[in-house]
Order: C-alpha cells, then sequence, then structure tokens
C-alpha cells in the first residue's frame, strides 16, 4: 500500500523517526485540498502513542480537506544543513501517513490538549491549564492517526553513524 524507500541505506529506524517526531516543534500537514489541489499547512504539534495531534480553530482550509479526505501525509525536518563546497545538504526529515479526525469527545480532545500544552510549556502545569479552560470551547484538536512512518537522512550523515 505504501512504497517503499529506494535508498534504504539511507533509512532511519523507527526508534530514530520517534525522536525526531519527539524533539520537532513544527512541521507540515498536507491534505488534498479544495478542487484538487494539495495544501500543505505548518504547524505546531505533539507525538503520543503513534499519533500526531494538533489543534487549530474549529473552521477552516484544513478541517474542510479533512472532512473531504481523512488520509494526509505529515512532515519533519530535523536537519538542513546546507554545504556549498559539496553542492549538497545534509538533512534528516520524518514523513508519517495516516487518517486524520477532529476529536469530538470531551475527555479526549482535554487530554490531548494537556499532552499538547506540556509539550511547549513543560514547566507551567498551572499556566496551561488555565489556558485550555479558557479556549476549550473555541479550539479543535485533531488526532492523526498514523499508519506508515519512514525518515531518510543525506548519505553523508548515515557515513557519520557508522
Amino acid at each position: 500500500m505504501f512504497r517503499e524507500m529506494r535508498r534504504k541505506n539511507q533509512l532511519l529506524s523507527s526508534e530514530e523517526n520517534i525522536r525526531i517526531l519527539n524533539r520537532g516543534t513544527s512541521g507540515v500537514l498536507a491534505v488534498s485540498g479544495e478542487d484538487n489541489y494539495p495544501y500543505a499547512v505548518p504547524l505546531s504539534y505533539v507525538y503520543h502513542d503513534n499519533k500526531i495531534f494538533f489543534h487549530c480553530a474549529i473552521t477552516g482550509h484544513k478541517l474542510d480537506a479533512i472532512a473531504g479526505n481523512e488520509k494526509v501525509s505529515f512532515c519533519v525536518i530535523d536537519k538542513d544543513q546546507v554545504v556549498p563546497e559539496e553542492y549538497t545538504s545534509y538533512f534528516r526529515s520524518v514523513i508519517v501517513f495516516g487518517k486524520a479526525h477532529i476529536l469530538d469527545n470531551e475527555d479526549e480532545k482535554r487530554s490531548a490538549l494537556e499532552i499538547l500544552a506540556a509539550k511547549y510549556s513543560p514547566d507551567l502545569e498551572q499556566g496551561r491549564l488555565q489556558e485550555i479552560e479558557k479556549v476549550f470551547n473555541r479550539v479543535c484538536l485533531v488526532e492523526l492517526v498514523i499508519e506508515h512512518m519512514t525518515g531518510k537522512e543525506a548519505i553523508e550523515l548515515c557515513k557519520e553513524r557508522s
């Protein structure tokens, strides 16, 4: 169902993919947009239990696209170091494919919001709980259940690992 990566020697392990998702702070969500145009939007996220969670307004382009087609992809770039003298870049990234849906259950929504807020404000528990209460009724939480994940890095980085 999902294509195999051609350059298997540059393939990252599942564990490294998860480390990248955990340390990343932003990624790009790609959906099937209006008139079959792809729509890719950068956003903040959290990885948790083989899922990606993100929040957004309760209406908008990405939610309309998800309602039309739940299949999405999400990409996180971990490293992008341009090396001019080698005419290349040393890169590392992860892409996930899965199905996205809005969390309608209030307990699931609150739990996902707390996990997301803890990632970005780990030492401010009281403040983040107050913020969640303040915005809870006017924020949407989306859960992306990961079906397939691959990570890849530049051959030069692979050689450094060896």
